[in-house]
């Protein structure tokens, strides 16, 4: 269409534009012009912002239409209100309403640098600012007091980017003094995958105590063997050996002392001079000790392994049924809590037996009894996964439990076809043999077994078909004698115990309730309640926590379920399901090694 350019009309031209023929055809003429495309919407592009910004940065260089001067440190920076107002909502308001400032020539700022000012008002001016080693902290606090959160996230991505093992601590403590959450996350992160490198560094030795403490608590702390954890908490004492000695017995808490290598537990931890002169720290060590002695019958938050070394800890389901009257199952298969991954391990030989007992010695597993061949015994070798077969038990039986105390295991009660038992088997790994101890005061089977505070103790189980108990039966290795304690509130049989901080915990029985037995006081109460009654379910204690796996239902049907119950919080919930629903299993936990663990450890440091 060809654009026409109208003759403007003269005064003395004759009005001809009240006809309404002419009135219609204006009309058409103007209605056409506004639907059709002769229209250009020009738009020039960030060019024409930068064009206008770069002439005021001209102006503010050669003083020109200033009218205001922004002091800081003495040092004066000609600038335009309108320009600050409107980069920065911290100028705007100092500038739109009725403050001093906006009425003065002259404003002095405290509180930061001249070159962060400087390099501020080159962002604000021209868009760009040099971000540098030097200036970076310093631009932030300045970008940051003047709400230009652009320019202050922008320093949080460089300070990032520059981790570094020397530098990564301060820079996380800048990052927490300014709540910049996901800077601290990373720097926190970073200096967990690379403590080995950060704790030889000066930041690290102006570490505050509470800091420290929180970097050796974490299970996330990547290092290749625990003496490197030691070494870096006493680097950290000794560089202030007179104020931080009162600090050493609650960092040693956090150190995995059981897992650091026994020479190096005796010659070197042994013989510090300040380890020596701080009795409440023996008791950490005689811990130590007794781990490399007993194994995994010691559980504290020191005896888990860190991740990073490639071991953890796993809980073993050991055969079990799925189903009343159904097929005894063969497998043998580990699961970890933290991954929530399975994995199939050697199969359980004679799996054809029901009703067996199974208990973790030091690292490995012990099954004993059954419903056939009732005196076999074998054992699991958990380095070289495999199953071989061990001395007899004296007396065949199943329906027992196996508890172990002191390193050494014991068989209790259960049933041998003809009447329940009362007698107690005691096994000497070293020896390979059992020999019998004094028996219970109370023959039953399907109890609750737990070993705590130097004691066996054997609770409930069925003196009969028809009957149950809420007996508590005690058993002293020392005088080799049975005592009754305080009975559980509840008289039931097909019910599990574990142990954990000097308390035991009992479930099943077809009861949803989980209670807490205190040896020292005698005391029982009830602590939770699950989701559904069960009873010869699974229990097992895994990284400081209880879990509850399977077990059959009121209806005879079994449960695929995993419970798990935090008891310092109080808290229980469920977390996964087993391959399959099952019953009759047993449960104990084991140390693991899982070599993608460890690649992906090695990786990150």
């Amino acid at each position: 269409m060809v654009l026409t350019l109208r003759r403007r009309t003269n005064r003395e031209d004759p009005v001809i534009t009240d006809s309404p023929a002419m009135k219609r055809k204006v009309l058409e003429a103007d209605q056409k012009n506004v639907n059709s495309q002769d229209v250009l919407d020009f738009f020039s592009g960030s060019s024409h912002s930068e064009g206008i910004l770069q002439v005021f940065d001209e102006f503010r260089e050669s003083r020109l239409f200033t009218d205001v001067v922004i002091s800081v440190q003495g040092r004066e920076f000609p600038c335009h209100r309108a320009v600050l107002s409107a980069c920065s909502s911290y100028f705007r308001a100092m500038f739109c309403n009725d403050h001093r400032e906006s009425r003065e020539m002259l404003v002095e700022i405290n509180g930061i640098v001249v070159e962060a000012m400087d390099c501020f008002l080159s962002y604000v001016y021209t868009g760009h600012a040099r971000i540098t080693t030097d200036n970076v902290q310093f631009l932030f606090e300045t970008s940051n007091l003047f709400q230009i959160y652009t320019l202050r996230d922008a320093c949080a991505k460089f300070l990032e980017d520059q981790l570094d093992p020397c530098n990564c601590l301060g820079i996380q403590s800048f990052a927490d003094a300014h709540s910049l959450n996901h800077l601290a996350s990373r720097c926190r992160t970073f200096a967990l995958n690379n403590f080995a490198d950060v704790a030889e560094h000066e930041e690290f030795l102006h570490l505050g105590a509470e800091e420290l403490k929180e970097y050796t608590d974490s299970d996330e702390l990547c290092v290749q063997k625990e003496e490197v954890v030691y070494e870096a908490v006493m680097r950290w004492v000794y560089h202030d050996k007179e104020h931080r000695r009162d600090h050493l017995r609650s960092l040693l808490r956090n150190v995995r002392l059981p897992h650091v290598n026994p020479n190096y537990l005796v010659q070197i931890v042994e013989n510090d001079q300040i380890i020596q002169n701080s009795p409440e720290c023996y008791q950490l060590l005689h811990e130590a000790r007794r781990y490399h002695v007993l194994g995994n019958e010691m559980m504290s938050p020191r005896t888990r392994p860190r991740r990073s070394t490639g071991f953890s800890e796993v809980i073993v389901v050991v055969g079990g049924c799925e189903r009343v009257g159904g097929f005894n199952l063969p497998y043998t298969e580990c699961y970890d809590p933290v991954t929530g991954e399975w994995k199939s391990l050697a199969k359980l030989p004679e799996f054809t037996k029901s009703e067996y007992a199974v208990c973790a010695l030091r690292n490995d597993i012990l099954v004993t009894g059954g419903r056939i061949n009732s005196r076999d015994v074998w054992l699991y070798t958990s380095q070289l996964n495999l199953w071989v077969r061990v001395a007899s038990l004296n007396k065949g039986r199943w329906r027992h439990k196996m508890g172990v105390l002191l390193g050494k295991v014991y068989a209790v009660g259960g049933y041998d076809g003809q009447s329940r038992l009362s007698s107690v088997e005691c096994y000497d790994y070293f020896s390979n043999r059992w020999k019998e101890v004094a028996p219970m005061k109370e023959a039953v089977s399907s109890p609750a077994v737990a070993s705590c505070c130097g004691k066996l103790f054997v609770i409930g189980g069925g003196p009969d078909d028809n009957t149950c108990s809420d007996k508590v039966q005690c058993y002293d290795p020392e005088s080799d004698t049975w005592s009754l304690r305080a009975n559980i509130p509840i008289a039931k049989r097909c019910i599990t115990a574990v142990s954990l901080n000097n308390l035991i915990y009992v479930c099943g029985g077809l009861t949803k309730v989980v209670y807490c037995y205190d040896p020292i006081e005698d005391y029982w109460m009830p602590v939770v309640q699950t989701f559904s009654k069960q009873e010869s379910c699974g229990m097992s204690v895994c990284n400081g926590k209880i879990f509850i796996l399977g077990g059959r239902g009121e209806n005879g049907e079994a449960s695929d379920h995993i419970t798990c119950y935090d008891p310092a919080t109080g808290i229980i919930t469920g977390v996964a399901s087993m391959p399959r629903p099952i019953s009759y299993h047993g449960c104990v936990t084991i140390t693991r090694y899982n070599e993608k663990a460890c690649s992906k450890a090695v990786k990150n440091t």
